[in-house]
């Protein structure tokens, strides 16, 4: 059983919006939850994580002021709402889980994750 998967994924146009979903099948209150991107040619990165109650969550740079990361323990279920994409954000996004949470940290060392979904693709058009 995959136990993170991935949806929402899609095309938009520049300043568009999309909302992506992470459906879990591990336990809510042991792992942190954490979204990861990676462009074609690049590495991946950080783009936000969240805690396992979902009161802290962090961002990196290029997401501040126009991402948001949730989560719904009841639904198991971990989001990331895009709003003001750019052609820069294009990429394929990772929802991954970490125990113990890494906070900040994690976003700067994605391998450190213990699970990870298929992906979804986001591309961003100019």
């Amino acid at each position: 059983q995959v136990p993170l998967v991935e949806s929402g994924g899609g095309s938009v146009e520049t300043g568009g919006s999309l909302r992506l979903s992470c459906a879990s099948s591990l336990m809510p209150a042991t792992y942190c939850m954490g979204w990861f991107r990676q462009a074609a040619g690049k590495e991946r990165e950080g783009v936000a994580t969240i805690s396992t109650g979902g009161t802290t969550p962090f961002y990196a740079d290029s997401a501040k002021g126009r991402f948001t990361i949730s989560r719904d323990n009841a639904k198991n279920t971990v989001y990331l709402q895009m709003d003001s994409l750019k052609p820069e954000d294009t990429g394929t996004y990772y929802c991954a889980a970490r125990s113990p949470c890494g906070g900040s940290w994690w976003l700067r060392h994605p391998d450190d994750s213990n699970y990870w979904g298929q992906g979804t693709q986001v591309t961003v058009s100019a």
